[in-house]
């Protein structure tokens, strides 16, 4: 059996809503899955009541976007696992990355009138339905209108960093992130650290060092992305420096066709061992 500890629900830029991500979950063989929406945690509590109607362990999650300056137009991504998330200061934190964010898609939807695409926002909060807007909904309104052929073409073209339509995001610093998942009494895990995008492993090796003393716990050593050999690099490199290991496809549905829910392009098998010594290891720290 296996477990799946990174995917998305509607409640952030996923196609599925928690109770379709958990029956989809069990149909493909899942013993336990984490909720891991980014900037907002308000999908757990529906996740985790399906989750116990229908027999599958929900991890409640999150995923922090993080301000870093990274080489090669990298990213950082920060997974809170087994956070509270009732946590009244998490959820203060994500209202106003939230509404900083709904900032942001005003100011997208501008250019894109100029680009002669107007879409409104009426139709923008439809889209989304309950969850938080961003841009793969503005990506779908776009299909939908006949801008572009596709939601891809919509990133390329348009709202991907360096096109004509994005806008830089308010994101929390490492600190900051770091903190956020640790008060609300998670382990902070690093998304798919390859994605950084440093040249080589000791340059990765060395960020991911200097955000222990932060509160980093460990880091995804499996990832829909990750080759065998950044897989085997990972896995050494956590045994060395006495890192938690995790993992998951990063599963959107419809959004990123191509990734998986369990399996990610193909290449995943999370073992229930991965996630048996990350509970072990949060109840610890519970105790402690």
């Amino acid at each position: 059996m296996a477990v799946d500890l990174h995917m998305h629900t509607n409640f952030s830029d996923g196609t599925l809503s928690p109770e379709a991500l958990v029956k989809h979950a069990l149909a493909n063989g899942l013993d336990a899955i984490a909720v891991t929406d980014h900037d907002i945690a308000r999908g757990n509590a529906a996740a985790i009541r399906f989750g116990k109607k229908y027999g599958l362990e929900v991890v409640p999650g999150v995923e922090l976007s993080i301000d870093c300056k990274l080489p090669n137009s990298g990213h950082m991504h920060i997974l809170g696992l087994f956070i509270d998330y009732e946590n009244r200061e998490l959820n203060e934190s994500l209202d106003f990355l939230r509404n900083e964010r709904d900032r942001r898609n005003h100011k997208i939807l501008a250019v894109l009138k100029e680009l002669n695409m107007p879409l409104t926002m009426e139709e923008l909060l439809e889209e989304a339905g309950e969850g938080s807007v961003g841009r793969p909904h503005i990506a779908r309104l776009m299909q939908k209108h006949g801008y572009v052929k596709d939601y891809q073409e919509a990133f390329d073209r348009y709202l991907k960093k360096g096109a004509p339509a994005y806008m830089d995001k308010v994101k929390l610093d490492e600190k900051q992130g770091l903190e956020l998942i640790k008060n609300a009494g998670g382990l902070a895990i690093l998304a798919h650290p390859m994605l950084m995008n440093f040249d080589s492993f000791e340059e990765m090796g060395r960020k991911i060092l200097e955000l222990r003393p932060l509160g980093l716990d460990g880091f995804e050593a499996y990832y829909s992305l990750h080759s065998p050999e950044i897989t085997t690099w990972l896995e050494n490199f956590a045994v060395e420096h006495d890192f938690l290991i995790s993992g998951g496809s990063d599963f959107h549905g419809e959004n990123k066709p191509d990734i998986k829910i369990r399996t990610g392009k193909g290449n995943l098998d999370i073992s229930n061992k991965i996630y048996d010594n990350l509970k072990k290891y949060h109840q610890n720290a519970i105790l402690q």
